[in-house]
């Protein structure tokens, strides 16, 4: 079993910087994929940023040069960070995991972007 546990949310200026995280438990070894989803109210869950075991990463087209998706096995965490900040960024952020067949979801973390 795999429980994805996210943290790093908060509210912050436009511009600014925040840090997600994503703690997984188990090796991440056997792990496939990890990815960041997002979920603004009133629209559907969207991919941010995707990392295979391989470290082939592939981001939204909004936060291309902006974010960046990172894994540390030793630490079995998975990170996103989040550099100049817009309001539009403003959503629940979910960590994915996929490991053969299985797909798990953490509960999520918020971040919201305003001055």
């Amino acid at each position: 079993q795999v429980q994805p546990v996210e943290s790093g949310g908060g509210l912050v200026q436009p511009g600014g910087s925040l840090r997600l995280s994503c703690a997984v438990s188990g090796s991440m070894f056997s792990i496939n994929a990890l990815g960041w989803y997002r979920q603004a109210p009133g629209k559907q869950r969207e991919l941010v940023a995707h990392i295979t075991s391989f470290d082939s990463t592939t981001y939204a087209n909004s936060v291309k040069g902006r974010f960046t998706i990172s894994r540390d096995n030793a630490k079995n965490t998975m990170y996103l960070q989040m550099n100049s900040l817009k309001p539009e960024d403003t959503a629940v952020y979910y960590c994915n995991v996929v490991r053969g067949s299985s797909m798990y979801w953490g509960q999520g973390t918020q971040v919201t972007v305003s001055s």
